[in-house]
């Protein structure tokens, strides 16, 4: 069983070149809830309640949490809330991935992992929103829209992304001084 692997998304959309921690896949995935509900019949999994979802540095948020396993033991994941939250730190550098949105759902099978009502995914100051976000694993595309597919997106709906450009290193060995405040002040050397 894998999460939400939503860190992707961001980075992507920003192209920002790390991703989501990648020892997190072999971890350990701990979940706490109100109430747990497995039915084998189904092959459906239901947690209810102030559901947590940890996975190494991943951590989910949820009123509710639904998992099918399909014949070919795929898996596809519901997640519903007020909102639905996760956290993520990124690969290789001290920064977290953070997303927000009423419903998130995940489809092992085909990789697509999307996100409905009040969608929100940010990582440092980058910042995408819309009222649904797509984002296709496999070939790697992101879409944000102002509505599901299939339904209209209301009068005046927009999608938001703020993506703020990456500080320019000065050549290597070579520490570009800061930029004078004001004129050099001379030091006071005469007694009064």
């Amino acid at each position: 069983m894998r999460l939400f692997p939503l860190a992707c998304l961001l980075a992507c959309l920003a192209a920002l070149p790390a991703t989501a921690e990648k020892a997190d896949r072999e971890k350990e995935i701990v979940t706490n809830a109100d109430k747990f509900t497995g039915d084998d019949a189904t092959h459906t999994i239901t947690l209810e309640g102030n559901v947590v979802l940890t996975q190494g540095t991943m951590r989910i948020t949820a009123a509710r949490v639904v998992i099918k396993e399909d014949a070919q033991r795929f898996k596809h994941y519901t997640a519903t809330g007020t909102p639905v939250t996760f956290r993520q730190k990124r690969d290789n550098v001290d920064e977290w991935m953070e997303g927000f949105a009423q419903r998130a759902e995940f489809d092992e099978k085909s990789d697509m992992l999307k996100l409905y009502d009040n969608a929100r995914v940010k990582s440092n100051q980058n910042e995408i929103t819309g009222q649904f976000i797509s984002y296709d694993m496999t070939r790697q595309v992101a879409e944000v829209t102002g509505a599901p597919p299939g339904q209209v997106a209301p009068a005046g709906s927009r999608v938001k992304v703020i993506i703020i450009p990456a500080k320019k290193d000065a050549a290597p060995g070579k520490a570009e001084p800061p930029a004078p405040v004001s004129p050099p002040l001379k030091p006071d050397t005469g007694v009064k």
